[in-house]
């Protein structure tokens, strides 16, 4: 892409994704989303109905009277994008492509972490680690994570989710909040090291589809090809029984993903490319608390 025509994405990415934070999120985000637990602020004399838990000894002794700590919530928090840059993103048949609500989506959420203060980082991925950049603060931080969005050429075309979820265990040192943004079109088991990952940090998940992976549309012969594999056949939409089994199978995916964030005990969302992602996100904020 060049340079000029990129600036001017940019540009349009950050007035979008920014207003919808400014308007929309700011509130919503910092209740959703706590910060990393309680930090110590000072001492004052001990009142009735005080935590005697609370009570410091040492000041206590000192001056022959109970004092107690008094804790503020530690508000800042790192925030970490793992963006799946696999080639499945890069299909869309209605609105827009996978890739390209992604963005959106993720630009959202790196405003809305500005705007509280928070740190933010992102973890590049397909069936490998691409590119991994350290949590920061600050707007041109943020507008370099969005050119990288725009504009990140993977090396692979595949996807492995698991990679990228021991990748964030083990590179994050500190309890951080992670946002697994893909459409997890993966067929590798990645149960177990989303359970690590949880316990460790707090990750949700966002997923984007298209619409024709729920139901393929009846227009007769149509050639298909595996954007991850370059595998291509024919199939024939004419027919009812391949377009069932093909949302029969769409059903129990998503039952299996469901269940495996079930099982995690992982906030999850997804959203379709013809739909309105701001309401998922809402919705998945206000599930939060």
């Amino acid at each position: 892409m060049e340079t000029s025509e990129l600036l001017k994405r940019v540009r349009r990415i950050e007035i979008k994704t920014r207003g919808l934070s400014n308007n929309i999120f700011a509130g919503q985000y910092h209740s959703a989303f706590k910060g990393r637990g309680m930090a110590f602020s000072e001492v004052r004399e001990y009142q009735y109905g005080d935590d005697i838990r609370d009570i410091d000894w040492n000041v206590t002794a000192r001056f022959d009277k109970p004092f107690v700590k008094v804790f503020e919530e530690e508000r800042e928090l790192t925030v970490m994008l793992l963006v799946d840059v696999s080639n499945s993103l890069d299909f869309g048949t209605t609105v827009q492509m996978k890739k390209d609500m992604l963005t959106e989506i993720a630009a959202t959420i790196a405003f809305s972490a500005i705007q509280n203060n928070d740190k933010i980082g992102v973890i590049f991925f397909s069936d490998r680690i691409e590119k991994f950049i350290p949590p920061k603060k600050g707007r041109k931080h943020i507008l370099y994570i969005i050119r990288e969005l725009l504009d990140f050429h993977p090396q692979s075309m595949r996807t492995d989710l698991q990679c990228a979820i021991e990748y964030l265990t083990n590179v994050l040192k500190k309890r951080c909040t992670a946002f697994m943004l893909s459409d997890f079109i993966d067929d590798h088991d990645f149960q177990n090291a989303l359970t690590v990952a949880n316990r460790k940090h707090d990750v949700v998940a966002i997923q984007v589809y298209d619409r024709r992976m729920e139901d393929l549309p009846n227009i007769g012969l149509m050639r298909v090809r595996d954007a991850e594999t370059g595998h291509e056949q024919w199939i024939d939409t004419s027919s009812k029984t391949l377009r069932k089994a093909h949302r029969e199978w769409w059903i129990q995916r998503q039952q299996k993903l469901n269940d495996v964030f079930t099982h995690c005990n992982v906030d999850s969302v997804s959203v379709r490319t013809d739909q309105d992602y701001v309401k998922a996100l809402l919705n998945l904020f206000a599930k939060r608390n």
